[in-house]
């Protein structure tokens, strides 16, 4: 199984959506929970092209071919770990945009695909998403968290409106909202009142952890 693990992981590093979508076939085929896939095939590759990026071996381009072949391969395993989350506990309903004005999607997204590979229920609503439907969606799914994400130092007063909306629809302190994007600090959220920040993804799945055994 290592061999079709390595291959998962290269088709992200690669940034190879069709051969990352046939491997995450074959895997359901082969019998393997779609979490471990997640888990031990496509995340080592996304965390190899984050490192890649961060350190500057690697550029923006790497990173949009990386996310594309991941959001591929979690089209094909998703509707797999939704039904069986149905026999799992679920850790918690947590609601995910990207604020209003910004349409960056790779890092919204890979928060998403962990969170829900930590057994999440997600509600992803896109990029572009206004102050006011974030609110409307925690209300209708009965969120227990409310992710903003925000890439452009220009779009990031958007996450104080979801917080000033959270606080004013009466759903804090019981729902948390969380933020983060490139130019989101922990001073930020402090100073808007979010209940928490993470610099990537690995640590918003953390973060929501921390949030969720706070309730």
């Amino acid at each position: 199984m290592e061999d079709l693990f390595d291959a998962m992981r290269n088709s992200i590093v690669e940034g190879e959506p069709e051969e990352a979508e046939r491997l995450a076939r074959e895997a359901l085929t082969r019998g393997v929970d779609p979490m471990e896939a997640v888990r031990r095939g496509f995340l080592p590759g996304v965390n190899q092209v984050g490192e890649g990026f961060g350190c500057g071996d690697l550029f923006l381009p790497d990173l949009v071919r990386a996310g594309a072949a991941m959001k591929a391969a979690v089209r094909v395993l998703e509707p797999e770990m939704t039904r069986r989350g149905t026999a799992r506990e679920i850790s918690g309903r947590v609601v995910l945009g990207t604020i209003k004005g910004d349409i960056h999607e790779i890092g919204k997204t890979l928060v998403g695909t962990l969170l829900t590979a930590n057994g999440f229920e997600v509600h992803d609503l896109g990029v572009d998403v206004a102050p006011e439907l974030f609110i409307q969606k925690a209300q209708e799914v009965g969120a227990d968290l409310i992710g903003v994400s925000a890439l452009l130092t220009t779009t990031m007063a958007g996450q104080r409106l979801v917080v000033e909306a959270a606080d004013k629809a009466g759903l804090r302190p019981k729902v948390g909202v969380m933020v983060g994007g490139a130019p989101v600090t922990k001073e930020w959220a402090a100073e808007i009142g979010a209940d928490g920040f993470s610099e990537d993804a690995a640590g918003a799945v953390a973060l929501a952890k921390r949030l969720m055994d706070r309730a």
